[in-house]
């Protein structure tokens, strides 16, 4: 009897000894974003701190520090963690963005301008500083935000933001061209977000407006070599909308528009969206993609219809949609911006 209490005692020891042992800080880590996930921001702010204790100049434990205080709301906090560690050596693109997002939210602009020049001094080819300093320069009516959205695509031609408020800019302006250039390349690298479903009904919008006016592109600004070429190739199509832009009469105008561009511009363009456009012609799939675009924008019953009565092709085009990554190359950059 004394050897099994006594054996008892040692496995309860054993037992306890195990849970006494802390988990290591990446462990820790991986607990702290499970209570942040689960919107328990105070948990996961004391079990960083405890990882911290083991490994306190962890790049990774204090971004997430500070964007939990965020989070938390607890701006002064997050603030001084995040903007320390814009000055360490091995800062990266995420520490400028962590420690604009605390001065967006005390409307400090003047601190958030220069974070991110310097942050673009450091980092200039990322899309990600020119979009978010893009974005403050327009929340003050700067219109120099388009300088930085269009350095944005220059530098770093895949990623989506700087595409979305280009385009967005565009359309509140007389330039058509590069609205719609941009609203489709947008829908093509972020194909099923809440903004893809908005870009859509801009582009229909886009191609009416392209048209009302009485010869479309006359007076596009700062018209470059590219948005010359657009216009002259999309004015030979302009026939196919004669009784109004549908989704129908807008494949018809564009596929025209990629037969003739390819005929006249592919040496001196090379793109990658008309690229793109093309396959899809050739492989049977081009009426999809407009329905795709345009369908559910111009009449959502009309485009259900559509999709039901053409179940394979848009099943087809779906799948292959889904199953590939629209990527630009660099160097395609044709758009010219008045300095």
């Amino acid at each position: 009897m004394n050897r099994i209490i006594a054996l008892s005692s040692l496995l309860l020891l054993a037992a306890y000894s195990g849970l006494a042992q802390e988990p290591d800080a990446r462990t820790l880590q991986e607990t702290a974003r499970t209570f942040a996930r689960q919107g328990d921001y105070s948990n996961a702010i004391i079990v960083l701190n405890r990882a911290l204790q083991k490994d306190p100049q962890n790049l990774e434990l204090l971004k997430d520090l500070a964007f939990d205080y965020y989070l938390q709301k607890d701006y002064p906090k997050g603030l001084d963690i995040a903007r320390n560690l814009t000055e360490r050596n091995d800062a990266d693109v995420q520490c400028y963005q962590l420690t604009g997002l605390f001065y967006k939210a005390t409307d400090e602009a003047t601190a958030c301008e220069r974070l991110y020049k310097a942050g673009i001094k450091r980092f200039p080819l990322s899309g990600v500083l020119y979009n978010e300093y893009g974005e403050v320069l327009f929340a003050k009516q700067d219109n120099s935000s388009i300088r930085q959205w269009e350095k944005g695509i220059e530098v770093d031609p895949n990623y989506s933001s700087n595409y979305y408020n280009a385009c967005k800019y565009y359309f509140m302006t007389s330039d058509r061209v590069w609205g719609l250039v941009y609203g489709e390349i947008f829908v093509n690298l972020e194909s099923y977000s809440k903004r893809t479903a908005e870009m859509k009904d801009l582009l229909l919008q886009g191609y009416k407006k392209l048209f009302m006016d009485a010869e479309p592109g006359k007076n596009q600004p700062n018209k470059s070599p590219f948005a010359a070429a657009w216009l002259s190739v999309i004015a030979k199509s302009a026939p196919a909308i004669s009784k109004g832009i549908s989704t129908e009469s807008l494949t018809v105008l564009r596929t025209q528009f990629i037969l003739n561009w390819f005929d006249k511009y592919p040496a001196n363009f090379p793109f990658r969206l008309f690229d793109f456009e093309r396959q899809l012609l050739r492989e049977g799939m081009f009426d999809a993609y407009n329905q795709w675009i345009f369908g559910a924008a111009e009449n959502l019953p009309a485009f259900q219809n559509w999709t039901a009565t053409h179940n394979e092709e848009y099943t087809r085009f779906s799948n292959f949609q889904k199953g590939r990554v629209f990527k630009l190359p660099e160097g395609q950059y044709y758009q010219v911006v008045g300095k």
